[in-house]
């Protein structure tokens, strides 16, 4: 049989991280992505292969730079012909007022959050078509659909995730490609760790769950979403606690 393959961007850490050791778990060849975290990274593929005794590949790459991620999946080409799997994971935060935020802090959280999903998706896209066959799975956030203040780019970014997978969700259907996106809640990564004791304690009382979520979780409908049945696409599932 053959193995089935997965490309997880951000996978260093947090939601990346653990979607990609819940994928090896199950027998996927995983390849493993980030841009600066490389000794995070390499400490993922060593659980992997160590604990898991699964097979995995790093590929570094910054996904919001186009010439990167060409030569992420040129190597990729050289290990499969396709993949079954994207997950496009990769984001980073600013928080502060709009007013404040210079070009260039605009131009990375776009480019690494919205950017960098047209990127992978393009050089995905392809080999699927040809195979008629693949799903493509965004990580978006619930500030996507409803915006959060002093997060103004961000909250862009992943409406334009939204919008993103809607619109290819369409475009892919006839060649039995289904695109989703989770719109995470607060969970609980290094992108929220950030928060003070009294910010944290004022999120959690606005969650009717009243916790933050899990990576764990996520991976887990991540992996749901994977094998869905194909008429299942063009969603943007919310998993908020209820928020």
């Amino acid at each position: 049989m053959r193995k089935k393959n997965i490309l997880i961007t951000g996978a260093s850490r947090g939601i990346g991280r653990s979607t990609a050791l819940k994928f090896a778990s199950e027998g996927y060849h995983v390849f493993l992505n980030c841009h600066a975290s490389i000794k995070e990274l390499n400490e993922v593929q060593a659980v992997i292969e160590q604990e898991y005794h699964a097979s995995c590949e790093i590929v570094t790459g910054d996904v919001g730079n186009p010439g990167d991620v060409a030569g992420m999946f040129e190597q990729i080409s050289r290990s499969c012909d396709c993949l079954d799997i994207l997950v496009n994971n990769a984001g980073i935060s600013y928080i502060g007022l709009l007013m404040d935020m210079d070009d260039r802090e605009w131009r990375r959280v776009i480019d690494t959050n919205l950017s960098s999903v047209f990127y992978c998706c393009r050089a995905a896209i392809p080999p699927m078509i040809s195979r008629k066959s693949g799903k493509i799975i965004n990580i978006s956030s619930m500030w996507g659909n409803s915006g959060a203040s002093c997060e103004a780019a961000y909250s862009a970014s992943k409406a334009g995730v939204n919008g993103l997978t809607k619109a290819l969700a369409k475009e892919l259907a006839p060649s039995n490609i289904q695109v989703n996106a989770i719109a995470c809640g607060v969970i609980d990564t290094d992108m929220n760790r950030q928060l003070t004791d009294d910010e944290r304690r004022a999120l959690e009382d606005e969650i009717p769950a009243g916790r933050y979520g899990t990576t764990d979780e996520i991976a887990q409908v991540v992996w749901d979403l994977a094998h869905a049945p194909g008429y299942l696409t063009g969603q943007v599932i919310g998993v908020d606690g209820g928020i």
